[in-house]
């Protein structure tokens, strides 16, 4: 329920504290208001406004069937990847998905064990690309250090190039 509150300072002749508190309510339409008298003499007006679906409850989300999370329902690729995930109930994951191969997007709820699964071939995924990276800068930094070697064997570096 959202609340919007206004106030009005009010204190009595002299500034002395009106040693009450009252409150009165209106309810009209989608809104509530409740008017308050704080004993400091300041007059409070909180409004409620409700909501349409407030009454309703929420229906319990609709669990997809187990399957293979990373894998591509268009293109067959197997790099889809979460874009947003959030809890929706009390085992389940509501989960938006894209494929980078062919930019498909799909959004689902899915079971724990689906979603753990899902996580186990992301952190595979996620371990190839660290091993990958590695390698690559190790062939890289070798790269430069046999550079660098032939560099200063033909005395081509000079106090000037630092």
């Amino acid at each position: 329920m959202a609340r919007a509150v206004r106030s009005q300072s009010q204190v009595a002749p002299g500034g002395a504290d009106i040693p009450r508190m009252e409150a009165s309510e209106d309810k009209s339409g989608s809104r509530n208001t409740k008017r308050v008298m704080l004993p400091s003499g300041r007059r409070i007006e909180v409004v409620y406004l409700a909501q349409a679906d407030e009454q309703a409850k929420p229906a319990a989300p609709i669990v997809q069937p187990d399957q293979a999370l990373h894998l591509c329902n268009s293109c067959d690729g197997t790099l889809v990847f979460p874009v947003k995930w959030e809890e929706a109930g009390h085992s389940a994951w509501a989960v938006s998905l894209r494929c980078p191969d062919c930019e498909d997007r799909r959004d689902g709820v899915f079971n724990q064990a689906t979603v753990e699964a899902f996580d186990e071939e992301l952190d595979i995924g996620t371990a190839a690309l660290t091993s990958d990276y590695r390698r690559l800068c190790r062939a890289n930094m070798a790269e430069e250090i046999d550079l660098f070697v032939t560099a200063l064997e033909a005395d081509a570096i000079l106090p000037e190039d630092f």
